[in-house]
């Protein structure tokens, strides 16, 4: 399995850490997040990882240079020129992913301790075009999906906001927060019809029309998304317990 892990984001909600250096380069427990990803990838048996760039891009080059890339395969996919959200950091690093083997794709701003080859045999049983994991928590925007755990759309809790993709089974469908952790097959690669900058979850919600776009229900100790200070400072305590 190859993997794709986003980290061009300005991380406008950590500002306070971002002003000088990329989210990827903002330090948990003693190293950068993206260290702590690179090793949560390789630790599962990824060894050939994608990195798309933008926000202070020759630090996290420089910093992988001078770690010689944690003895893994590293592609810099450089979005410099423009910055492209999920989808369009997808479509843009498409030629370093091509093959027959299964991607996943991983946000550095998240912290967790699924084993991702449980999620991968999932997604194989499913003949899924692509997996995503998801969770039972707290969000307004959650991810819409059916008794077959098909991805059935998208709504916003608070203001009944709705992007249907199966009419037949959204109205019974169960509300689920997306974790920022998915596996697609390399044929999805060659769907995308969507230009420039775009979400990813749109892409999801226009195939899942079409295409068996799954849920995997995460239920591991450990999942953290340190998109906000509070949150990194969570994190912080969390592994002072461990350790």
């Amino acid at each position: 399995m190859k993997a794709l892990l986003f980290a061009a984001g300005l991380g406008t909600r950590l500002k306070e850490h971002t002003q000088d250096k990329p989210k990827a380069m903002v330090y948990l427990a003693g190293k950068p997040l993206l260290q702590h990803a690179i090793e949560y990838l390789k630790n599962n048996g990824i060894s050939d990882i994608t990195i798309n760039v933008f926000h202070f891009a020759e630090q996290i080059i420089s910093f992988l240079e001078e770690n010689k890339s944690f003895g893994v395969n590293i592609h810099i996919s450089d979005e410099r020129d423009q910055l492209l959200e999920t989808g369009g950091g997808l479509k843009k690093a498409s030629s370093f992913l091509m093959g027959k083997e299964p991607i996943l794709i991983y946000n550095v701003d998240v912290i967790s301790n699924l084993d991702l080859n449980t999620l991968l045999n999932y997604h194989l049983q499913q003949n899924a075009l692509a997996t995503l994991a998801v969770r039972t928590r707290e969000t307004s925007r959650n991810l819409m999906f059916d008794q077959n755990m098909f991805l059935a759309g998208w709504k916003n809790l608070n203001t009944d906001e709705t992007r249907i993709s199966r009419t037949d089974s959204f109205e019974n469908a169960r509300p689920l927060a997306f974790s920022g952790i998915h596996i697609i097959q390399p044929e999805l690669l060659e769907l995308i019809t969507e230009e420039g900058r775009f979400p990813i979850i749109d892409l999801y919600l226009r195939l899942a029309k079409d295409y068996p776009i799954k849920g995997f229900i995460d239920t591991s100790s450990i999942w953290l998304d340190l998109g906000k200070p509070e949150q990194l400072q969570a994190a912080e305590s969390l592994f002072r317990l461990k350790d």
